[in-house]
């Protein structure tokens, strides 16, 4: 949400009405996770199995995380909790778009008292 977006066209009032209902619709913090989760298909090295002629095992599904720079993490993640984890996942990019959001107007607030003090 720029200022381009009409907050500059917004009162005052207004705009810690909308960060307040931004932040009424964040999700539960302790439902948050950070990370992506990958479909994989492997192989287990048994010669005898059906892997080793082309039927690879799964679908598994793994949660990568990056740590830093080259640095990441991860496991396997079991089938029970693929829908909690995908809710959690997808949280995470709800509460990042949000806080955005309510980055954006906090900003604009700066700005219109910024420009207040100085013609005061």
């Amino acid at each position: 949400m720029k200022a381009s977006s009409g907050l500059g066209r917004l009162s005052k009032l207004a705009l810690r009405q909308r960060r307040q209902g931004l932040a009424k619709l964040l999700p539960p913090v302790t439902e948050i996770l950070r990370g992506s989760l990958v479909e994989r298909y492997v192989t287990c090295g048994n010669p005898a199995c059906k892997c080793a002629r082309g039927e690879r095992h799964g679908p598994m599904w793994y949660l990568t995380v990056t740590l830093g720079p080259g640095r990441t993490t991860g496991g396997i993640i079991a089938e029970a909790q693929l829908i909690e984890v995908r809710a959690w996942i997808e949280n995470y990019h709800k509460l990042k778009d949000q806080l955005e959001k309510i980055s954006e107007i906090n900003r604009e607030l700066l700005r219109r008292e910024r420009k207040q003090s100085r013609k005061g």
